[in-house]
């Protein structure tokens, strides 16, 4: 069946966080505050076992349980996408975990280039021609802070590739994806999504179809009008929901990555502070320090419970 890459990356995506019920253990249970808020507030769709997912430190077996729950969950309440991240090392890695996500439908497949060694652009391209057998079709996933960069050349060859339906840019650049916007207007079903944060609404603006925000697990409310002011036209209200989000990436300064979204998730009710080894929980002084520097900015996250 032929999918619409624009309309699967369209809108506004939660990179979601992996609530656990244990430390590196993933719970469709634990996840169903979160999900809910995240619905209410006009999420569309899911991105499994991401950075934001802690995906790479969570092995092949702790992922089919978690996705089919969190899958059937998101579908019975926004019937939005769900996509599932599969990025691995190699190639092998990369198909064992599209194979364990299977159970869960995933609407597509998110796969960065390969992770820990230095690729050729033709290893890179050979990575993705690998999934084409799958049945499922394929994200490509730019995030050269985490693994081999996609090139222009490289791009231009996954546009090409029928299984390929979309690219998740994270770079950055905005000239690189300038480039991804023109090289996927090749094709009308082929979309593009944006994860660098404070470029969101720059990318909405040179054509992209989706944003997919990290942050947006604690404030989905200022990412989903930062896309409907664009949409609609409300400049002024679009450049403004983007000042509110660069305000709240502060929190990294104090605590970078995954622990303290999930410590600030915690102390709403909506995911437990667990993380994957060897990632460690926020400490007390460290959520102190969080919430003080958040305090102004209150109503735009979850509220307390």
């Amino acid at each position: 069946m032929a999918v619409d890459g624009r309309r699967l990356l369209g809108g506004v995506m939660i990179p979601l966080v992996t609530p656990m019920s244990e430390p590196g253990l993933p719970s469709g249970q634990a996840a169903k505050a979160l999900l809910h808020g995240l619905a209410a507030a006009g999420a569309r769709g899911l991105m499994l076992f991401g950075s934001n997912g802690e995906g790479p430190l969570l092995p092949v077996s702790a992922l089919t349980e978690f996705a089919v729950q969190v899958a059937g969950q998101w579908r019975e309440l926004t019937g939005g996408p769900v996509l599932c991240n599969v990025t691995a090392a190699g190639t092998a890695e990369a198909r064992q975990r599209a194979a364990a996500v299977e159970p869960a439908e995933p609407d597509a497949l998110v796969l960065s280039p390969p992770i820990y060694f230095r690729h050729r652009d033709d290893e890179i391209a050979a990575h993705y021609e690998a999934l084409a057998g799958l049945g499922t079709p394929v994200v490509a996933y730019n995030a050269p802070r985490y693994s081999n960069p996609l090139g222009r050349d490289t791009i231009d060859r996954l546009v090409a590739m029928p299984h390929v339906v979309g690219i998740k840019d994270s770079s950055g650049d905005l000239d690189l994806l300038g480039h991804i916007v023109s090289a996927a207007r090749r094709r009308p079903d082929f979309g593009v999504s944006q994860g660098a944060e404070t470029q969101l609404l720059a990318a909405l603006r040179l054509g992209a179809d989706g944003i997919v925000p990290g942050i947006a697990n604690l404030a989905p409310g200022p990412s989903v009008e930062l896309f409907a002011a664009h949409e609609s036209g409300r400049d002024g209200d679009a450049e403004e929901a983007q000042r509110v989000l660069a305000r709240l990436l502060a929190l990294h300064s104090i605590r970078p990555g995954v622990p303290a979204i999930k410590a600030l998730l915690d102390d709403r009710g909506l995911c437990p502070p667990h993380v994957a080894a060897p990632l460690v929980p926020c400490t007390e002084a460290e959520r102190r320090d969080l919430n003080a520097l958040l305090a102004n900015d209150e109503a735009h996250l979850f509220p307390r419970r």
